[in-house]
């Protein structure tokens, strides 16, 4: 189980990186420059187990880490 401070601080980044690739996306279909700050970078992204909210070992298809795939398969 990860922290409960990482989680939340990337539930942040999450809830961030949808606002700013709205204001990309409306910018872009205007012709406009990209509207996102400097420190909104894809860099800073990364993906967490919906379960366990552990980072490694995590199957992009499933969208968990190996062992919650492994605990739901055997259920």
């Amino acid at each position: 189980m990860a922290r409960k401070a990482l989680v939340v601080k990337h539930q942040k980044l999450m809830k961030l990186r949808e606002k700013y690739y709205a204001l990309l996306l409306e910018a872009r279909a205007n012709g406009q420059p990209d509207p996102t700050p400097k420190r909104w970078r894809p860099c800073k992204w990364y993906n967490r187990c919906q379960m366990t909210g552990k980072t490694r070992s995590y199957m992009r298809d499933f969208g968990v880490s190996r062992q919650a795939f492994r605990k739901y398969a055997r259920e």
